[in-house]
């Protein structure tokens, strides 16, 4: 494969990392990578002509252009902070895009620290599902300096469909959480509504067909319905543990603004609930039935998916 100009660092290839990292040397660009839980996605990109680094600072000294995609802020800054992190190998007009939902505070105290090393940061989160992320589909919004965010953008059209320049560094990451607490708050509410009407004896097949039918309807309530109506948790595979900490940034944002939270600290005290009953790992649509087995209103079984 006849490689393109830039060099690209990828850090983080999960659920949403591996799909982008894929696209980006689908399109022919050099692509180093790192991992960080599994080796199927590390070992399917570098079938795919990718190199494996052994630590952060490893990809930033290969890169042009290096991304990370990371659970959370927590592991953003120990991949640029930590021993052989970013920061160790950033070399001057290196760029790191930032895909993880995370603090726009941070993100901005790493861009200062990468500033003084003549490097530079852009924030681009992402939007949509791993499905997306296979196929390229992704939605992002982009936040830096106008030339930085010039020169990433070609690179981003590898994964993302729909690019939006949301503005000066942290911007992208704060519009972000804006949006997640709008989809993940949204997921709150149907969780709690199903869990009710199960234990109101309500037959869940004709709430989705009321629901469906009206104002009420959503994205987020047709992602989560198919799991709540045949077991099926694939339209949404974002983890609780996840959707959790995007509340808690949001929380924290709005209070530093300062801005009032109330829905979304009701939304995030859902989530720590389901968290601190061992159902992090579990993807978002599983949501009503942890709510409905508190409640004594089980839907399925959480384990087996079978119909209660």
């Amino acid at each position: 494969m006849a490689e393109r100009g830039e060099r690209i660092g990828y850090i983080g290839v999960g659920l949403m990392g591996h799909g982008a990292a894929k696209n980006i040397r689908e399109k022919g660009y050099a692509l180093t990578v790192l991992g960080r839980r599994s080796r199927a996605p590390v070992d399917d990109l570098v079938r795919r002509g990718a190199v494996e680094a052994a630590n952060p600072a490893e990809v930033a000294r290969a890169s042009d252009i290096v991304f990370l995609c990371l659970p959370s802020t927590v592991e953003v800054e120990a991949a640029v902070f930590g021993d052989d992190g970013v920061l160790a190998g950033a070399h001057p007009g290196m760029v790191l895009v930032d895909s993880t939902t995370a603090d726009p505070n941070s993100t901005r105290r790493i861009g200062a620290a990468l500033a003084a090393k003549g490097a530079a940061m852009v924030d681009g989160p992402l939007g949509r599902t791993p499905k997306e992320a296979e196929e390229g589909r992704l939605n992002t919004f982009l936040g830096g300096a106008p030339a930085d965010v010039a020169r990433v953008r070609p690179v981003v059209a590898c994964y993302a469909e729909t690019i939006i320049e949301a503005g000066p560094l942290g911007a992208g990451h704060t519009l972000k959480l804006v949006n997640n607490f709008i989809s993940i708050g949204t997921s709150a509410v149907i969780a709690e509504a199903v869990a009710t009407a199960a234990k109101l004896g309500v037959d869940l097949n004709k709430l989705y067909e009321v629901v469906s039918s009206g104002g009420a309807n959503s994205a987020m309530f047709q992602m989560m319905m198919p799991w709540v109506l045949a077991g099926d948790a694939s339209r949404l595979k974002g983890p609780l543990r996840i959707a959790g900490k995007d509340l808690r940034y949001y929380t924290r944002l709005a209070e530093s603004a300062p801005a009032t939270a109330f829905v979304a600290q009701a939304a995030n005290q859902i989530y720590l609930l389901a968290n601190i009953r061992g159902h992090g790992e579990r993807f978002m649509p599983v949501l009503p039935g942890i709510l409905a087995e508190l409640i004594g209103a089980p839907i399925r079984d959480l384990d087996t998916g079978e119909q209660s």
